[in-house]
């Protein structure tokens, strides 16, 4: 299919509005993990960018994000406190800002406030500032264990296990209720039930498994060859969470692939065919894509629109978000004839990328996921769900 119906396809039913508002409140970082895709990747676009955003940027931003939910009648609505390292702003300036777009949203509109940090600036004075604002606190780790985190040093080199784990434990202990859960980007390398476990002593009440991002053209870590080892690993931490009978903690890709395999909808990045409702606003107030497209290519998230000059209605109109919102129909022909479409979706839009391809292509994790997705198949089909099991069987699920 070329560009061009692709888009005119998009564009023939109502764009989908912008739900999650992505904002980057500091652009840089207290860590300089040596595989970040954000600052060691092909994208240098934060380096021209002020460091933290400025009041102004802010100020227009909540104003743009009560907008749209006035112009799309929006009930709830969710805003991620973004970096870099969001804390390196201060965690007054995330509440002042919380509040402003609380402010300028209709009073039947709740927002669902969370940062997202690396969780080593976490004190208890911080941790009180943002409970009390109802900003929830989700962090990013790459395991629960010193030997998980070697990658994750300071600029000075030094290890940051020490005060992630300290702000981790401390959010464990004293605000549980504000406690959103951890990310973790999968290694193959490591043993997947003992990484999982790690986390488990963290006290999660959330996990979010990603897989790394890499495309065709820049393969992700172990993934150069046959077999499927992100797969593998996934399927074995998927056995462990399952036979715990999933009390232990939530863990978000699991959650939603049983759900799309009984034909539940679901809502993520990595798996279906939802459409896409996520925007970020960079420091300066550049509206963009999401920052997973800078694994790709320099300038890959960039929209041309900001928070001074446009609206968020105007982003539904590019290409790029247009394309995203088409659902199977922007898919690659081989990924809208698989009889897993409806639970895979095409994987995350990221991973398909091919230079001089553009993103028509299946996923580079494509052998993974379908590893993944009938080994949770395979899991429900001996659940106590007969009743829904055949209907999920209908996508060609075996």
């Amino acid at each position: 299919m070329s560009e061009r119906p692709l888009l005119e396809l998009a564009r023939s039913e109502p764009p989908f509005p912008i739900r999650q508002f992505i904002v980057k409140m500091h652009g840089h970082c207290n860590l300089a993990c040596r595989y970040c895709y954000l600052y060691e990747g092909p994208d240098r676009t934060w380096r021209t960018r002020p460091a933290a955003a400025p009041p102004g940027v802010l100020e227009r931003t909540a104003l743009r994000i009560g907008e749209h939910a006035r112009a799309h009648g929006m009930t709830a609505l969710s805003l991620v406190l973004h970096g870099g390292e969001p804390l390196l702003a201060g965690v007054d300036t995330l509440a002042r800002f919380t509040g402003l777009v609380r402010d300028r949203v209709p009073d039947d509109c709740t927002v669902h406030a969370t940062v997202q940090t690396n969780a080593t600036l976490l004190t208890e004075r911080r941790l009180a500032v943002l409970a009390r604002h109802a900003i929830r606190v989700g962090i990013s780790l790459d395991g629960g264990l010193p030997e998980h985190n070697t990658l994750r040093t300071d600029r000075a080199g030094r290890p940051s296990w020490p005060a992630a784990a300290r702000g981790a434990r401390l959010i464990a202990e004293r605000c549980p209720d504000a406690y959103a859960g951890i990310l973790t980007v999968v290694d193959p390398t490591t043993d997947p039930v003992e990484l999982y476990e790690s986390l488990l002593a963290l006290r999660p009440p959330a996990l979010d498994l990603l897989l790394p991002h890499g495309n065709w053209s820049a393969r992700p870590p172990h993934r150069d060859g046959p077999g499927t080892p992100y797969g593998d690993w996934l399927c074995a931490v998927f056995d462990r969470w399952w036979q715990a009978g999933r009390r232990e903690t939530r863990v978000r890709l699991f959650e939603e692939c049983v759900a799309l395999l009984l034909g539940l909808p679901a809502a993520t990045e990595s798996l279906g065919l939802a459409p896409f409702d996520a925007l970020v606003i960079e420091t300066d107030g550049s509206i963009e894509q999401v920052d997973s497209l800078k694994s790709c290519y320099e300038g890959a998230a960039r929209t041309g629109l900001d928070v001074f000059r446009n609206r968020f209605d105007e982003a539904l109109r590019h290409p790029g978000v247009a394309a995203r919102q088409a659902g199977a129909a922007s898919l690659a022909a081989r990924c809208r004839a698989c009889p897993l479409l409806h639970v895979c979706g095409g994987g995350h839009y990221a991973h398909r990328y091919r230079a001089g391809h553009g993103f028509a292509n299946p996923s580079v994790y494509c052998a993974d996921l379908q590893r993944l997705i009938h080994h949770v198949a395979r899991g429900l089909a001996g659940a106590a769900v007969p009743a829904a099991v055949p209907a999920a069987s209908e996508g060609g699920v075996p």
